[in-house]
């Protein structure tokens, strides 16, 4: 018989308990950071139509060459999601009841066939928050915050970058650099930190921009502006330029206004590769460098709710962030500190009468105890072994004296003591 091939999928993972416990860990903080900012939940289909994930307002041409494409059984064109952005903007498009502003978040599973490398896979976990409904960048900070509180419980030191795709546009044009070419050009500017700036200025080069444009954009890059003073000069040049930077100003004033500023940098190239950007962009970034990928991103988008509806030229003011999960669990693996929660509270071990040990099990289950029954026959010692290696903080032995008296007692692993409990 012929051995059946049973490895995983290139760019797929199994999750052992252990490490499935940490991204639990980390799952169930974010989601409870999301409701205490008033988060209410969403589930999307991860099987969309093509048409919906391709449309011109489902991202830029890059992501669209990692989409999984399908077809059913009558031939209809089907891909899986590549992110939640576009599920969301789907589902604000088709009930137009939603009262706004709306603030949802959404956890679930994505798919990209794009490169694997250290903390991305090919299908991965998002964690995503989207507000519609506001225009003030009090949206934005307010996610700016919220990142911040969920890494901080999260006992990770991360830095947020922050641009705007109107300001890096703006200043594309008043370099004479053509519409058609800007798209490419960001793209260019995005990679910047990832590929360094004589490979950037390689990939220029073969842009086809004029000499001039090319000789400013260049002078752009070698400026490294880190303050929104050094763009005041360029204000005249275009609506986007003074429209971009009076949305950065008057995010830098919040961010300082909450206290927060110290962990936020301006980064004058950072682009966010997705077309569907239309103002604030940002990305997170472990403080210490420990991984070059970002652990979370998103951006302000207005365009994308109305262009599902058909509406040319309407507006959604839209704004969003998105963690990746497995990203995360990734930078918390590298902690030698970090460990997963206990599965169990009680491990209750059977010398005798398994009877009695299922209902001291169910009692303390009923109080809203996690509890393990030891069925596997091993020795009392083994089974204490058990319990100390994973951490189980309470064991109880149950004899032949317990049954009789319909009691137990409970040893504390941490420090040593024991006391008796008697089954009412």
């Amino acid at each position: 018989m012929r051995k059946m091939s049973y490895q995983n999928v290139r760019g797929t993972a199994d999750y052992l308990p252990e490490a499935e416990g940490i991204r639990r860990k980390v799952r169930n903080t974010l989601e409870d950071v999301f409701i205490q900012y008033g988060c209410k939940p969403l589930e999307t289909p991860i099987l969309n139509y093509t048409d919906l994930l391709a449309s011109k307002y489902g991202g830029g041409a890059e992501i669209l060459k990692e989409m999984y494409v399908l077809s059913d059984q009558g031939e209809r064109d089907l891909a899986l999601r590549y992110d939640l952005t576009i599920p969301y903007a789907k589902v604000v498009a088709m009930n137009p009841t939603l009262k706004l502003p709306f603030k949802r978040y959404e956890i679930g599973k994505v798919f990209r066939d794009g490169p694997i490398k250290k903390g991305r896979m090919r299908e991965f976990t998002q964690c995503d928050v989207d507000v519609t409904g506001i225009d003030s960048c009090a949206a934005e900070a307010e996610l700016i915050m919220m990142a911040l509180d969920a890494f901080d419980r999260l006992e990770m030191e991360v830095v947020i970058q922050y641009n705007n795709r109107k300001l890096l546009a703006g200043m594309l044009e008043s370099f004479g650099i053509p519409p058609e070419k800007s798209g490419e050009v960001i793209l260019v500017l995005d990679k910047l930190e990832k590929i360094g700036l004589e490979a950037c200025k390689e990939e220029l080069k073969k842009k086809g921009l004029s000499a001039g444009a090319l000789d400013e954009t260049k002078q752009f890059i070698l400026a490294s502006p880190t303050c929104l003073e050094y763009f005041s000069p360029y204000i005249e040049k275009n609506t986007l330029i003074s429209e971009g930077l009076a949305e950065l100003r008057e995010l830098e004033k919040l961010l300082e206004g909450l206290g927060i500023n110290a962990q936020c940098q301006f980064n004058p190239y950072l682009a966010r590769g997705l077309d569907i950007y239309t103002g604030t962009i940002y990305e997170l970034f472990m403080k210490d460098g420990s991984l070059r990928s970002s652990i979370g991103s998103g951006g302000r988008y207005h365009n994308a709710i109305a262009g599902l509806k058909g509406e040319d030229g309407g507006s959604y003011s839209t704004v969003g962030i998105s963690f990746g999960l497995d990203v995360i669990l990734t930078a918390l693996l590298e902690k030698e500190e970090t460990s997963p929660d206990p599965w169990v509270d009680y491990l209750i071990i059977p010398v005798q009468e398994m009877e009695h040990c299922f209902r001291m099990a169910r009692v303390l289950r009923q109080e809203g105890n996690r509890v393990e029954v030891d069925m596997s026959g091993r020795s009392v010692r083994k089974s204490m072994d058990y319990a100390r290696k994973a951490g189980i903080p309470f064991v109880a032995v149950i004899g032949e004296r317990e049954v009789s008296n319909r009691s137990c007692m409970v040893k504390n692993m941490m420090t040593g003591n024991e006391s008796e409990w008697v089954l009412r």
